[in-house]
């Protein structure tokens, strides 16, 4: 590994200059209603030759070699246009084009709320769209980071000393949101707290985000909504991709995308992540790891086979491998799994396989299948916690078009193994306990069925029937229904109810941790959730650009909720079924201004209340906040391009409000955080050849964590309890925790693409 970015800069440096040959050339003007078209995008289909108009339309693309295109343009605002051409050697074509005012934005296209490839404006189920350039607004070395800058979704750090977190949704805890890569459901269970640190930018095409129930399509634990994860196809890809970054507080990340042609009929991309960060830091002085030092690296290479009549079949795998481990400042190796000194040490082995293939029949009929296995050795403190996870999932559908009626009729099987060598896969016998894995299968049918009622009314309709062999028989219904009552205005209604099988130990990382004791009472019953969410988009054409904006309404009731009860008693976690309900609801909007110059505005927010009712000791019903749940939360971004000079600056960030903490008997600590911004500024210099180089500066603010977040971090191991600096007897507890502990750091980054 020590030699690995080296040799990686060295194959960047030594890699040749493409030569080009002589060809033609292409110029003209674009203009709408006789005014120009600032900054119109330019392309030949099929190839990466393209270019942007000027701010009085003007364009013009040299050297194109011989032969015959199809040139594309495309502008915020104004419908696609396509014109095919013949370029002859040494000769200029002159286009003047026109192209048509539209009130639409440019046609993105998305699977997840469907399993078919629809555009967004024809989706009956309100998705959003990220690219991978979003993303590098404010460059992340993994996923999990990355989705800081979308609105409603929070990555949540769950853990002071090992920084693991999952992802929130409109409020509702990481188990509760589904991540699907390709649509598979393998990030789950262990790989919920781990897994996402090992999804690498260049494996992804793009990013879909539902916010609401999609138990429908997608089974259990998609009750708060799903992020799927669209790989790249191999035919996309390019040759060589080499993205570079490190900080000033030592982190080197390098991401290498690839892409191969083995035949006509055979194209394979491999992505490649390291990340390393070996430089202990502790500015707030409680002598533990303000962040967690990792090595990681991940694998990801997926191959694709042209068959007759178009017919797909793919097949991806993923390998990753990460050591990482934070405490105090003098811990090492050698002190893993002792008393002596604190550290929390994880090693996490992971390997998936993600397939699919159309049948060789007239109808569309896909088969799908995936496989993880998830080895993860970890010691807390003097605690070990060693668990084996494999989860194996199959599905096959009819995709079935007759007239205006789309039906998606499917089956699948999903397999979860889980062991560990805790209490929860042993036997009832406490006298003489044997090891009993968890075994689960999981089978289930679903219909959908898509009705175009007519260009303004469509709606979709869909069944899911689960057996589980722990809790029986599970229904899980969805309505959704589109109304566009002119191009500029789209409302979505969507319906559904939604069940998450309860996995504790795999999906909750404070029940890992040796800071407390995990108690569970009664069994424990599968939760379910009734929910409703209505969405209005919004889209404006003006004189100075474009506004796409949107607000959703949204309400989810939940039955048998699991509540991680950390306040009644400071030395253990308990969970139990809620005695009452529990109710996420609220109201978002986002706003995306794409102005005539090249200027765009993001603004988002989301205004929501998190809370549980339940009897209290006399019996009667008491409201109480969700923990680790902000009322109030935002995101921005800002891009600006200077096209002459080929350097734009992306200034985005955060803003959230109070959230009520865990607190411990007498807790000096204050119960609600305080209102926080990560804020961050990115300048990129773009150069001739596919070239970039950008730096800037990460959380500008410096906010960080009061430093007196780790409880009683003096004595990690609760050997001094009884002493007379602790009157009112603490123990050590690092889940006061809502935020990392990584203050204001400088980067500096380099990319290429040929």
């Amino acid at each position: 590994m020590k030699n690995f970015l080296p040799n990686i800069l060295f194959l960047i440096c030594c890699f040749p200059s493409a030569i080009y040959s002589q060809g033609g050339t292409i110029e003209g003007v674009i203009s709408s209603n006789s005014d120009a078209v600032a900054f119109a995008n330019v392309g030949l289909s099929g190839t990466k030759l393209g270019t942007a108009a000027d701010i009085n339309g003007k364009f013009k693309l040299n050297n194109i070699p011989v032969g015959t295109y199809t040139v594309q343009v495309s502008a915020v605002g104004y419908k696609h246009y396509k014109k095919t051409i013949t370029i002859e050697s040494g000769k200029t074509i002159t286009l003047n084009i026109t192209i048509e005012e539209t009130a639409t934005e440019i046609e993105e296209f998305v699977v997840t709320g469907t399993l078919r490839e629809v555009s967004i404006k024809e989706s009956a189920v309100p998705i959003k769209v990220y690219k991978p350039t979003y993303f590098l607004k404010n460059p992340t070395p993994v996923l999990f980071e990355a989705l800081q800058i979308v609105n409603g979704v929070r990555p949540q750090i769950n853990c002071s000393v090992c920084n693991t977190g999952d992802i929130h949704i409109n409020g509702m805890e990481g188990p509760y949101t589904m991540v699907t890569i390709d649509g598979m459901p393998i990030v789950g269970g262990l790989s919920t707290v781990y897994g996402l640190n090992g999804i690498p930018n260049s494996m992804i095409a793009q990013t879909e985000v539902v916010k609401g129930p999609a138990s429908t399509l997608f089974g259990s634990e998609a009750v708060g909504g799903l992020i799927n994860v669209i790989t790249l196809d191999p035919k996309d890809s390019p040759k060589l991709a080499v993205d570079v970054f490190t900080t000033s507080w030592g982190e080197i990340n390098t991401d290498i995308g690839m892409g191969f042609k083995i035949s006509e009929k055979v194209t394979s991309m491999l992505g490649i992540n390291y990340f390393n960060y070996s430089n202990p830091i502790d500015n707030n002085g409680d002598n533990f790891t303000d962040l967690t030092l990792q090595d990681r690296i991940s694998i990801f290479n997926k191959w694709d086979i042209k068959r007759k009549e178009n017919r797909e079949l793919s097949v991806a795998m993923r390998y990753v491998y990460e050591d990482r481990w934070g405490g105090e400042m003098q811990w090492a190796p050698e002190f893993r799994g002792g008393d002596s000194i604190y550290g929390e040490s994880i090693y996490t082995s992971r390997y998936e396989i993600i397939g699919k293939y159309q049948l060789p029949f007239k109808e569309r009929v896909m088969s799908s299948f995936s496989f993880s296995d998830h080895q993860q050795n970890s010691v807390y403190g003097d605690v070990p916690y060693i668990a084996h996870q494999k989860i194996a999932f199959g599905q096959l559908f009819w995709d079935k078009k007759i007239g205006k009626h789309d039906w998606l009729i499917g089956t699948a099987l999903r397999y979860n193994f889980y062991d560990d060598n805790t209490a929860a896969t042993q036997t009832a016998d406490t006298l003489n306990p044997k090891n009993k894995p968890d075994n689960a299968f999981l089978p289930g049918v679903f219909v959908q069925h898509s009705y175009k009622i007519n260009t303004k009314h469509k709606t979709l309709v869909g069944l899911r029937y689960d057996y589980d062999s722990r809790h029986g028989n599970i229904f899980t219904p969805r309505f959704n229904y589109k109304w566009t009552p002119d191009e500029s205005n789209t409302i979505r209604l969507s319906l559904g109810t939604g069940y998450r099988v309860v996995n504790l130990f795999t999906e909750d990382h404070a029940a890992t941790t040796g800071a407390r004791e995990v108690v569970i009472k009664g069994s424990l019953a599968p939760e379910t959730s009734y929910n409703a969410n209505l969405n209005y988009q919004k889209m404006i054409t003006t004189k100075f650009g474009f506004i796409n904006f949107d607000v959703s309404g949204f309400y989810t009731y939940f039955n048998n909720k699991i509540i991680p009860d950390y306040e009644t008693n400071p030395k253990q976690i308990i969970y139990e079924n809620l005695n009452g309900y529990a109710v996420s609801r609220g109201i978002s909007f986002d706003m995306d201004i794409t102005f005539s110059a090249p200027l765009n505005i993001k603004l988002g927010g989301t205004f929501m209340e998190v809370f549980e009712v339940s009897e209290n000791e006399l019996g009667n019903l008491e409201k109480q906040p969700q923990l680790l749940t902000e009322n109030i939360s935002g995101t921005f971004g800002l891009s600006y391009e200077f096209t002459k000079q080929k350097v734009k600056i992306d200034y985005t960030g955060n803003v959230y409000g109070p959230m009520k903490l865990p607190l411990v008997e007498n807790d000096f600590r204050p119960e609600y955080s305080d209102w926080y911004s990560i804020q961050n500024i990115q300048i990129t210099k773009e150069f001739k050849k596919g070239w970039e180089i950008y730096g800037g500066v990460k959380n500008l603010l410096n906010f960080t964590p009061p430093d007196f977040s780790i409880l009683r971090a003096n004595d990690p191991f609760d050997k001094n309890v009884d002493s007379p600096d602790n009157p009112n007897g603490y123990t050590f507890d690092p889940s006061y925790v809502y935020t990392t502990f990584q203050g204001i750091r400088g980067f500096l980054g380099a990319r290429v693409k040929f």
